[in-house]
């Protein structure tokens, strides 16, 4: 019996930017394969070229980029050779594509069912009668709840995880023969990403559907890939099967990135809070911060065909502290109301109920005048790095800004606060005169991180701040955070799904499900002595796979 053919054969594939007179190789003789059911991983650092591996796949480099060398045959046919008819053929239908952003890769003028049943009808798929029952079943798979209701809102009324889940739905609704998925769960807590990633493998079973993983989650890829392909700088530097990779690893740099990936046992950068910041004395009390009251948001979900929309209560009824110079985080499923809190500290939503008291002031009764100083204290670093930037600003425009908007420094004295942010951030002084699109999803986040910094914050908001991060640069922020915490006194709301890192850099932790907080306590109590069901559900998910297990 012969061999099985790859569905996907990388060949010595080479991928540069720029024009003919100043080009730059990004991506250098890389060959791979992926056989059908198979999945393999391709993980390395931001700016390792394992995304632009993936969009030379799909022909979809930007408008600078150009293969020079090699070929990609995907069941045979040579993809570098395909005309752009033939390219349209098998986006989609044949070759499946799952993006990081989904801010950037849904319509927000349509309504989510819409793209959905657009992405079936585009590839041959008519829907007819029963279109509505088959977009309600994607949107299902991928763990949206009440599909019914929610297909007629827009992108905006979806959390970023819940945004990601319908890039999930568009990628499957053809059952491709490939699916490329470039970061598909970065943006989800661990359970609706153990949901999302169980369904694909039961694709894989089912259908013999090959995927392609690009991640920079190291216990990820090795729980759910069957092969690893390690990229640096544009090159693989080691490949193999999973368990070979993770228990036996040959490169240096492969080691270095399995030392560096967060775990459970990961060593805490802060000294913990003893009551979690739910229970305060009066000392403590009149050294806090931020005094979040009984806060509460609702919103009202757009209804169909008219109809009156229904109230939503995305927070219910909260209640917590941040103490000065600490970090409180808030965790759970996407959807659970992290963001919505964070976006009301920030007074970015109008709040419904409650108060929220920083620095004994109720953010809620300031003026104009008052609101803007009050920002300057106050500096967000938001989940998603391709929104959050103008891409018509320089790096160094976008990191000054706040600078420039509070009329802090002269110009010089702008020009070297950001140098010396950037030097912070592991970032070259170079990038400073770049555009956002000329740098990864990862370094934006980086540059985004650095702006929030830039005025010397009493708190700053931390939305997914390092989820869009490699394991070796989310290392040195954590390290950046805790180290700045320290040396300035700065205070930290930082929202994640990802329990490994709040374990590290956490003083005190708040659990939310369903807009409620449901347990609250120490990084020990929480990740050590849970008490609700639904902190263990959270903590069973984590994928656990270590080197050496």
């Amino acid at each position: 019996m012969s061999a099985p053919s790859p569905v996907l054969s990388i060949k010595n594939l080479s991928v540069a930017f720029g024009t003919r007179a100043r080009r730059q190789t990004v991506v250098r003789d890389v060959s791979l394969d992926v056989f059908p059911g198979q999945t393999v991983a391709v993980v390395g650092e931001s700016g390792s070229g394992k995304s632009t591996t993936a969009a030379a796949v799909n022909r979809l480099l930007p408008s600078n980029g150009q293969i020079t060398g090699g070929d990609i045959y995907f069941d045979g046919a040579n993809l570098a050779d395909a005309s752009p008819r033939e390219m349209l053929a098998i986006r989609g239908a044949k070759i499946g594509f799952v993006p990081q952003d989904p801010m950037s890769n849904l319509n927000p003028l349509m309504r989510i069912g819409d793209q959905i049943a657009e992405a079936l009808e585009v590839h041959g798929r008519p829907l007819g009668t029963g279109g509505r029952e088959e977009v309600i079943e994607l949107l299902n798979m991928v763990g949206i709840p009440q599909p019914e209701r929610r297909l007629s809102q827009y992108p905006h009324e979806f959390s970023g995880g819940m945004r990601q889940r319908v890039l999930i739905a568009i990628g499957l609704a053809c059952r491709p023969r490939l699916l490329i998925a470039d970061e598909p769960t970065s943006a989800l807590d661990v359970t609706v990403q153990r949901r999302i990633l169980d369904r694909l493998g039961e694709l894989t079973a089912q259908m013999d559907t090959a995927v392609l993983l690009i991640t920079h989650d190291l216990a990820l890829a090795a729980e759910r890939a069957d092969s690893i392909v390690v990229m640096r700088q544009g090159q693989i530097v080691e490949s193999g099967p999973a368990t070979n990779i993770l228990n036996n690893p040959q490169d240096d740099y492969t080691k270095r990135l399995l030392q560096a990936a967060p775990s459970l046992t990961s060593r805490s950068l802060v000294m913990e809070t003893p009551a979690g910041g739910a229970v305060r004395t009066t000392e403590e009390a009149e050294d806090t911060i931020v005094d979040v009251r009984n806060l509460s948001k609702t919103f009202t979900i757009r209804g169909s065909s008219g109809k009156t929309g229904t109230a939503f209560t995305a927070v219910d009824d909260i209640s917590f502290s941040i103490p000065r110079g600490k970090t409180v985080s808030i965790v759970g499923e996407s959807g659970s109301g992290k963001s919505t809190t964070a976006n009301l500290m920030l007074g970015l939503e109008d709040i419904s109920a409650g108060q929220i008291l920083f620095d004994g002031t109720d953010v809620a009764t300031l003026g104009r005048r008052e609101l803007f100083a009050f920002r300057r204290r106050v500096q967000p670093v938001f989940q998603n790095p391709y929104a959050s930037l103008d891409p018509r600003y320089t790096i160094a425009e976008s990191i000054t800004e706040p600078l420039r908007v509070h009329r802090v420094g002269t110009k010089g004295a702008r020009r070297k606060r950001c140098l010396e942010l950037l030097d912070q951030v592991a970032l070259p002084a170079a990038h400073a005169e770049r555009l956002p699109h000329e740098l990864s999803g990862g370094q934006r986040q980086r540059v985004a991180i650095a702006r929030a910094l830039a005025l010397s914050p009493e708190l700053v908001v931390l939305d997914e701040a390092v989820s869009a991060l490699d394991v070796l640069v989310q290392a040195q922020t954590l390290d950046l955070l805790a180290e700045l915490q320290r040396e300035l006194n700065v205070s930290y709301l930082f929202i994640s799904h990802d329990l490994a890192v709040v374990r590290m850099i956490s003083h005190a932790v708040h659990v939310m499900q369903h807009g409620k907080i449901v347990e609250s306590g120490s990084p020990s109590d929480i990740f050590d002595r849970p008490q609700a069901d639904y902190t263990r559900e959270l903590l069973a998910a984590i994928p656990a796979v270590k080197a050496g297990t």
